[in-house]
């Protein structure tokens, strides 16, 4: 999954996807293993959602990186409304965030797509 690092790993997920998805990767450095897990899981899941929800037409994956923290940002040009407390999915993204001592954050207004942002601690 991530044998080439979690920018190879992100775009292939991006190629993967139903959902016509960019990546754009701004993070300098290595990433500590467990940061890029995470980053990776929650990329993976934020795709997962909008190819199963969102009724979007194209979706983007940005990592970037800066004062200690890492973050990857999936959004997305779909219908919005995403509910964490509905299912088990995004809360368990959150809980792997908090884990590593990192936030996730959901912006999904109805009607405006959505956008799914954690924040890594780069140690």
């Amino acid at each position: 999954m991530l044998n080439h690092g979690l920018p190879a790993a992100l775009e292939a997920l991006a190629d993967r996807s139903p959902v016509p998805a960019v990546v754009d990767c701004d993070a300098p450095g290595p990433l500590p293993e467990n940061v890029q897990l995470a980053a990776y899981f929650v990329a993976s899941e934020a795709l997962a959602n909008v190819a199963k929800y969102a009724h979007a037409t194209h979706a983007s994956v940005r990592l970037t990186r800066s004062d200690g923290v890492a973050v990857v940002q999936v959004a997305d040009d779909g219908v919005g409304g995403a509910d964490e407390s509905a299912g088990s999915g995004l809360r368990g993204l959150e809980d792997r965030v908090e884990a590593l001592g990192g936030r996730l954050f959901v912006t999904s207004p109805a009607g405006q797509g959505t956008v799914v942002t954690a924040e890594l601690p780069v140690g």
